[in-house]
This record gives structure tokens, sequence and C-alpha cells, in this order.
């Protein structure tokens, strides 16, 4: 049986317990704060490359090809995956979800392009094949990170190194529905091009100079980071919003123990003060005997 001073200890433990996951979650929430702000405010950027893209195709004669090379007749296919997960846990089960869709979707043997600390660990120790390691800021995703993923990438696709490069990341529909998502970015699909960018009332037709094809090939890497850097800050946003949920819970379940921890202490409490009081009336009527 727990004596008073353990129930004292362990009360204290919640209580260091409850100041650290009500931290988290205050910081968590922050964070979400900024990495959504931080998108809406780049956004209108990429949305206008995209649109420029969208009127190239429309109105040049098979522009940037080369992008558009599905390379249907090789054997063997060479699909590389960026799979994003976050740099440590306390965040339920945001991981494990990137994980299993990952693995699910990426047979072993595959190529695989990891950015996070967690993800790292758990594909070193499985059968796929990592080929680069990016870093990512742990305060939040910058453009210039996005920019060398996008880089890598698409160099690797020019030289055939690879044949098609997606994304796997988790999707923020709100704070407590997280969707691991996968997406193509390379070979360019014409129709998702036309589907992600605003379709402009304007019919007027732009002249490009030198030519069109050679501004859709410097178009095509901005637009790639600006697909990867959207992907970066929507994990990164969905892992604060896990983290803050599960901070939340287990800041819950912290009271909850602590509500019953203080009971349970009352209670011996009580029956201390009890016994004390039945041994001093038992020792006073033994006197008077």
């Amino acid at each position: 049986m727990e004596t008073m001073r353990d129930i004292r200890n362990r009360m204290r433990s919640v209580r260091q317990s409850l100041q650290i996951t009500g931290a988290m979650k205050l910081i968590s929430t922050a964070k979400l704060r900024k990495a959504r702000r931080r998108l809406d405010e780049t956004l209108p950027y990429f949305q206008a490359i995209r649109e420029t893209m969208r009127d190239i195709i429309m109105h040049a004669q098979a522009p940037g090809e080369k992008w558009f090379d599905t390379r249907k007749d090789k054997a063997e296919r060479k699909v590389c995956t960026l799979v994003i997960t976050a740099d440590k846990g306390l965040a339920g089960g945001y991981n494990n979800a990137v994980i299993r869709y990952a693995e699910a979707a990426c047979p072993p043997g595959s190529i695989l392009l990891p950015i996070g600390q967690v993800g790292k660990r758990y594909f070193l120790e499985r059968d796929f094949v990592l080929l680069e390691d990016f870093a990512v800021s742990r305060k939040e995703p910058s453009v210039s990170e996005a920019k060398d993923v996008a880089a890598f990438a698409a160099d690797q696709f020019l030289s055939g190194r690879i044949d098609e490069f997606r994304v796997v990341f988790t999707r923020m529909h709100s704070t407590v529905k997280l969707e691991p998502e996968m997406i193509g970015l390379l070979p360019l699909d014409q129709g998702a091009i036309a589907a992600r960018a605003r379709h402009s009332q304007d019919t007027d037709v732009y002249s490009y100079e030198p030519d069109e094809d050679s501004v859709f090939d410097v178009l095509v890497p901005h637009y790639l980071k600006g697909i990867i850097y959207g992907a970066l800050v929507e994990a990164f946003a969905s892992e604060q919003a896990a983290r803050m949920t599960a901070m939340d819970s287990a800041t819950k379940n912290a009271e909850e123990m602590l509500g019953r921890l203080r009971l349970v202490y009352n209670r011996a409490r009580q029956a201390a003060i009890t016994s004390e009081v039945s041994e001093i009336v038992a020792g006073a009527a033994a006197l008077q005997d």
C-alpha cells in the first residue's frame, strides 16, 4: 500500500508533466498559426507560375516535352518518392500514419527521399534505397530548402536516373482530420497543372522571350519548388496540429490523474488522522483504567 509520501511524490511528478504538456501544446499552436500564415502569403506567387505554365501549354506547340516524358517504354521504371515525416515524436499517430502509407505505396527496394529523422531512422532499417539526405528546419520549412529538393529531383529526372518523382505528405483538412496523401510531380501532368491554376477570364495571348520553350524550362523548377514547399509546410502544420491534439489529451489525462491522486491522498490523510485519534482515545482510556 502506498504511503502518503509516495502519493505526494506521484502528485509532484504529474504536476511537472502537466506543465510540460501544457507548454508543448501552446508552442505547437503558435507554430501551426505561423506556418499556415506563411503558406497563405506565398501561395499567390506560385499560383501565378502555374497560370503562366498553363497559358504556355495552351498556346504553344508542345513546350517542354522532356518534362512530360512518361518513359512508358522502359522495362524497369525507377520511381523516387519524397516522404515527409517529423524530426521527433510526441505527435500521436502522425509519423506512423505517413510511414504506413509510404510502405503501402512503395514496394521493398523502392527509391526513397526521406525528410524527417523519424522516417530516416525507420527506412534505414528496411529494404529501401535512400537516395539523398535533406534536412529541413525544425522551426519552419523555408523556400530555399524546397528549392534544393526541387533542383535535385529535376536533375535526377532529366538525367534519366529516375523516371518518376512523387511526394508523400500529410494533408491537414482540419486540426482533427489529418490524412496522408501522395501527389506526382514528374513527369508533369497537363491536367494537374490546369486543375491547380485559376482559370483566368483574360483571353489575351502573351508573347514570351526568347521563346515559350525556354521560359517553360525556367518555370518548371519554380513550379516544383512551389509544390514541394506547400507539401513541406502542410506536413509541418499537420505535425503541429497532431502534437497539439496529443498534448491536449495528455494534459487532460494528467489533470484527471492528479484529481484521482488528490482523492487518494485525502483518504489516506483522513485514515491517518482517524488512526491517530483512535490511538489517543485508546491511550486516554487506558490511563483512566
